[in-house]
């Protein structure tokens, strides 16, 4: 849908026209989520050049980037001229998120940190699209076990009063990481109520929720109990179907790192090792891939 609905569109327009660079950043974004890279990045750096503000184009060629381990680009491509793709723009954050996540990869815990401390997460805003990311980078952290202080008690706050909404699963699952990190229960406790009173609904989220949503929040907070097994258990079904709950590939990442970390945690070498292969296989430039590895054989050999 996101690279076909533009399709079709894409033949009535013309590069003289006004928005033509926000079609053809759209068109980016579908075609990497579809993994035609090459095509994606340039559309996106087309868009940029008719429109150096364009943040969601901006946003699709780092996408690629992510997708294809390219984390130097991605650095400098995001920090190339971020004056452009953050003044007034609704989507800034969520870039600042893209370029922490290229740090993160490399391991430089502390790029990710000053990045969640400034321009991620240091108004801490209440708006759910920003909480999302900051909710994401901080759980990827949490999976690597860095110290990241009281930053998860003031997100956690902030995501209380949305705890019972149950409107939207990805959403959900981005408050239980928050829960978890903070270690409050009520919430989390409330979080899950409130997923199963949506899916006794018949709207389009019930079908996110019961889909992915409910056993992914539910193995989130397995993790925080140190029940590694339960999050395998809750996991492997659903990765192969999680599109179905929103997010883009580089958002549902932290899926596949979550069930690989449990695995490790777990002490189950045979499953560590083929994840980190099907790892290795599709991101073969990330040093997080080989550190996956490296782990998994490190369980053979003990």
């Amino acid at each position: 849908m996101l690279r076909d609905r533009i399709g079709r569109a894409l033949p009535a327009w013309q590069p003289d026209m006004p928005g033509y660079h926000a079609v053809l950043g759209m068109q980016a974004f579908g075609l990497e989520e579809m993994g035609d890279y090459a095509r994606a990045e340039a559309f996106g750096r087309q868009a940029i050049e008719i429109e150096p503000r364009d943040g969601w184009a901006q946003h699709a060629v780092a996408h690629v980037m992510e997708m294809q381990s390219r984390q130097r680009e991605g650095i400098a491509w995001m920090r190339a001229n971020p004056e452009a793709w953050t003044k007034e723009s609704f989507l800034k954050i969520h870039n600042w998120w893209h370029l922490a996540l290229f740090h993160y990869d490399l391991g430089e815990t502390n790029e990710v940190l000053q990045l969640y401390d400034g321009p991620i997460y240091g108004d801490r805003s209440t708006l759910a699209l920003n909480m999302v990311d900051a909710s994401a980078i901080l759980w990827r952290l949490y999976l690597r076990g860095v110290d990241v202080g009281d930053r998860w008690a003031a997100l956690a706050a902030n995501w209380v009063p949305k705890a019972a909404a149950g409107n939207y699963a990805f959403n959900d699952a981005h408050a239980m990481m928050a829960f978890v990190g903070a270690g409050l229960h009520a919430p989390a406790q409330t979080l899950l109520e409130a997923q199963r009173e949506a899916m006794r609904c018949d709207d389009d989220n019930a079908a996110f929720t019961r889909d992915v949503g409910h056993p992914l929040t539910l193995a989130l907070q397995a993790f925080g109990e140190g029940n590694y097994g339960e999050v395998v258990r809750l996991i492997r079904p659903i990765r192969s179907i999680a599109h179905r709950f929103g997010g883009s590939h580089a958002q549902r990442d932290v899926i596949d790192l979550t069930l690989i970390e449990a695995a490790l945690r777990a002490g189950d070498g045979p499953l560590a090792r083929v994840l980190a292969a099907e790892r290795q296989l599709a991101r073969p430039g990330s040093p997080l891939s080989a550190l996956f590895s490296r782990r998994g054989a490190d369980l053979s050999e003990n």
